[in-house]
């Protein structure tokens, strides 16, 4: 809309609001704020942490341990999943904060006119139709039209991802123009970093653009994660094989065996608790956050536990450019004259890098002296610098003003010299309807010079003669027109350098002395290069290498959302491996699109550009509805919404904003893209000992419950004075196994490193189950094993005169024994575990077997325990035949592994 019809519609002028009006207005609009959201109490997030069947089982195994009087078992259980429950608390405690970092964005003041004169007032009492005043500096208290605007620029890279500071007018835009082109309005939350400016309020709170992430943000479904998908599945199919196997347990004691109701009650309840995996969620819980130490040393902060695991199933990686793949530092990369094409190596605003034409070694002071003239009165006309502060070098002005600081200091300029040297007598400053900065210099030679820098359009019409070495020849416009669009179709942007000598030098430059007579030098091509590290790591995840260069496939597509231009993002994109270089999708493309159409173009498509906050949540939503496990990479507002949805939110730790790292499950503490694929491997890794921790605990359980069913069947189950009725290991002595034995042995597999090829395989199915087929098969095979052998050993030591607890203290240590060699066995699932690194390859698994023995000892042999849990001290030769077995078991296990990776190579 023009300017006037502006101001009609929001019954204003450019005056600004009488005071009256103002107050009736914020009756009407209300206060200039975001609303709060009601988040979840402290109570209600700590009950949440039970919502979980495994805890259910956990709970019932509580209540039935109460029902038999073993009050100490009871709370043990209680106990562990308090601590379960405290530690999914605290390291959600954080997680509710994403709207109240976007309200504490806004900017606490703001000055207005009112009655025609300014007045400094609280941002919140903003109404529609104020009159704003703008300098370097504010932050924008609310969205405004702008009314006048003088070499004004606004940094919005928080709300559309632009990696530069945006021009400002006052012209109206088309209707549809994306956010980043709306050069005629200015946007709450943002800075303005130089100029002044004048604006009317169009929009205030949850009228803002930033007021409508706020809503999507509140209106965004965090999903569950694929674990703890596969834990509800499992513990669901657990549950109802438990129940019925109590029941059938039940049913033929009582029919087929005459055992009394109240015996078959208890021999069910055994069974429940021999069966139900007591120590696993403790197990689960543990390893995840093992995994959140090991990401923190890799600079991955993870702020919500079950996102740990996640990463190991990401499939695609929707990753933001500005600040992520790349620096967010504008860099020098072409150098170009009349007669060569220059390129400059080195990212970002370290003076590191070197100059090279035609792959060949180039130096400005010996090759070229207009290379030399161009970096050299690129330094002078410049108001940028450059500054290292503990090996980290920052730009205090414009981004690409402190790119061509950068490049001249690589050819070894000295800006302190050269200003010096070309002392400066006056200057133009940039403005945004001129579009180019000059400044009046003395030469050393006591001449004037002039040096004129901007946009190429407005410096070649200024040109009369180019330079090429010692010649000056006429300006050949269509050439630099040819190599404009050579080095923009690169996404680089540009800038044009021109010279004028002059004879006497004036006090003052004014307009009219930069209108002719100039001397083209060249161009430069800036570009936010790609970070190094980034290129690697995009290559290690996707799988795409350059020749003689080795990188493993993880087999995870990269995608870049931007909200920069589409050919810089194309362009950026190819660099990295990331798209053809050819294809993108434009934010215009999107609108077009229902979400059919997107699903299918979303797959096909990895770059995305001039994007909005919902663009991003519709990329997201798109790729999650293919069945793809999504992590979305940000540092902006703009990003929060798109992080809260995907599976997993990955936030930049030094330049990302409050909400967010808020909105996010990870945080990158060095924002280095190339700390994904570290957080993918330890992901990996964390899911793979969850599934050693499963394979190891299983078949305890499947082992005590089989020797509970098999008295039963067998019609074992005994009644005597002191111990009632009796099976072969009772209820407290499985909880010993399962809570004490089992759990610390399992606890040494949460810290396996990972296996060789956790990299060089394909992400798992989202919907892949917990326990496969050859899981449930080596949990089947190990639980008879150890049946047998307990149940064997109990038999025997019958059937030679032992009493009932002593039997039954041999068959626990044959079970417990069993389970320390199948905790070798367990190191590598598939791979062979005959190997010195098996064995002592992992001092948490010999530390784990160490403190298993104490305390196995102490069970059998101390007092208090014997008196606890009815047990008998055993002799030299009956520990000799519980060594033997363990180690039958371990070679059988072994066996087993060997016929099935033959069976696999054989396929």
């Amino acid at each position: 809309m023009d300017i006037s019809e502006v101001l009609d519609q929001l019954e204003s002028s450019k005056d600004g609001l009488s005071r009256d009006n103002a107050s009736d207005r914020l009756k009407r609009f209300g206060p200039n704020e975001l609303p709060k959201a009601k988040g979840r109490s402290a109570i209600m997030r700590f009950l949440v942490q039970f919502n979980n069947v495994l805890i259910y089982l956990l709970l019932a195994a509580a209540v039935i341990t109460g029902l038999l009087a073993e009050w100490l078992d009871m709370g043990v259980i209680l106990a562990v999943v308090l601590v379960n429950a405290l530690i999914g608390f605290i390291q959600e405690g954080k997680a509710e904060k994403s709207l109240d970092s976007i309200r504490d964005m806004l900017a606490p003041t703001a000055v207005v006119l009112r009655d025609g004169k300014k007045e400094e007032v609280p941002a919140r009492e903003l109404v529609p139709g104020d009159v704003i005043l703008l300098q370097a500096g504010d932050k924008l208290p609310a969205d405004i039209r702008l009314l006048k605007a003088r070499d004004l620029q606004v940094e919005e890279a928080a709300l559309t991802g632009e990696s530069v500071p945006v021009e400002k007018n006052t012209e109206p835009v088309e209707k549809d123009s994306s956010l980043g082109d709306r050069s005629g309005m200015g946007f709450s939350s943002t800075m303005v970093t130089y100029g002044q400016g004048r604006g009317v309020v169009v929009g205030t709170g949850k009228d803002t653009e930033i007021g409508r992430i706020s809503e999507m943000l509140s209106g965004v479904e965090t999903l569950t994660t694929p674990l703890l998908k596969q834990l509800g599945r499992f513990g669901n199919v657990l549950s109802v094989a438990i129940i019925g196997m109590a029941a059938v347990t039940f049913a033929f004691g009582y029919f087929f065996q005459e055992f009394s109701p109240g015996e078959m009650f208890m021999a069910a309840v055994g069974l429940a608790v021999a069966a139900i995996p007591e120590g696993l969620p403790a197990i689960v819980t543990i390893t995840l956050s093992i995994g959140v130490q090991r990401m923190a040393r890799r600079n991955a902060i993870i702020r919500r536990l079950p996102a740990v695991e996640t990463l190991g199933s990401v499939t695609v990686i929707c990753t933001d450019k500005t600040g992520t793949l790349t620096r967010n530092e504008m860099t020098v990369q072409t150098l170009r004259t009349a007669d060569r094409t220059v390129t400059v190596s080195g990212v970002g605003y370290a003076p590191k890098g070197k100059f090279h034409q035609d792959d060949a070694e180039f130096d400005p002071h010996q090759d070229d002296q207009d290379v030399l003239e161009l970096l050299r009165f690129g330094l002078l006309c410049n108001e940028a610098e450059v500054s290292e502060d503990k090996d980290n070098w920052t730009a205090q002005g414009a981004p690409t003003e402190a790119a061509l600081v950068t490049a001249a200091l690589k050819a070894g300029l000295e800006q302190k010299k050269e200003n010096e040297r070309y002392s400066r007598v006056d200057s133009i400053p940039f403005s945004s309807e001129n579009k180019f900065m000059a400044t009046l210099h003395n030469d050393p030679d006591g001449d004037g010079l002039i040096i004129l820098k901007g946009a190429p359009e407005k410096v070649l019409e200024a040109c009369s003669d180019q330079r090429a070495g010692q010649d000056q020849s006429e300006i050949d416009a269509g050439f630099w027109d040819k190599e404009e669009e050579r080095i923009a179709s690169k996404g680089q942007r540009l800038l044009a350098l021109a010279v004028r000598r002059i004879d006497t030098v004036p006090d003052q430059l004014s307009t009219d002395d930069v209108q002719d007579g100039f001397t083209m030098l060249g161009l430069f091509g800036i570009i936010d290069p790609p970070r190094e590290e980034a290129v690697e790591a995009a290559g290690k995840l996707i799988g795409e290498c350059e020749p003689m260069k080795e990188c493993d496939s993880a087999g995870i597509n990269v995608k870049m959302i931007t909200g920069d231009h589409v050919i810089t993002a194309k362009a950026i994109g190819l660099k990295l491996g990331i798209g053809d270089g050819e294809t993108a999708l434009s934010g215009k493309d999107l609108d077009t699109m229902d979400d059919d159409q997107l699903r299918e173009r979303a797959a096909e498509v990895d770059v995305f550009a001039r994007v909005t906050p919902e663009h991003k949540l519709r990329i997201v939503k798109a790729l999650q509805a293919n069945n793809k496990i999504v992590a979305m990479t940000g540092d902006g507002v703009n990003d929060a919404p798109a992080l809260k949805r995907a599976d997993v939110g990955v936030a930049m730790g030094r330049n990302g904003t409050e909400a967010a790292k808020d909105a996010s499950d990870m945080v990158l503490a060095d924002d280095n893209f190339a700390s994904i694929a570290n957080a993918v491997e330890e992901g990996r890794t964390v899911y793979d000992n969850i599934k050693k921790a499963i394979l190891f605990i299983l078949p305890t359980n499947g082992g005590q419950a089989l020797v509970v069913i098999a008295a039963i069947f067998l019609g074992l189950g005994a009644a005597d004075a002191v111990n009632g009725f009796s099976l072969p290991i009772s209820p407290p002595q499985i909880l010993w196994i399962n809570m004490v034995t089992a759990v610390s042995l399992a606890l040494a597999l949460a810290f396996e490193p990972a296996e060789r090829n956790v990299m060089r395989r394909a992400p798992r199915q989202s919907d892949e189950p917990l326990v496969s087929r050859f899981l449930l098969w080596r949990i089947s095979f190990v639980s008879v094993l150890l049946t047998v052998g307990a149940l064997g050993h109990y038999l025997y030591m019958l059937d030679n005169g032992a009493t009932q607890g002593l039997a039954a203290t041999v068959a626990i240590n044959t079970l417990v024994f069993g389970q320390v060699c199948y905790l070798f066995n367990s190191r590598f699932i598939q791979e062979s575990s005959l190997s010195r690194n098996a064995f002592l390859g992992s001092s948490a698994v010999l530390w784990s077997i160490l403190v298993l023995a104490v305390l196995q000892l102490a069970f059998t042999y101390a007092p208090p325990m014997q008196f606890l849990f009815r047990t008998e001290g055993l002799d030299a030769v009956t520990w000799l035949r519980i060594f033997i077995f363990g180690i039958i078991l371990f070679l059988l296990v072994e066996g087993e592994k060997y016929l099935w990776r033959r069976t696999k190579t054989l396929h």
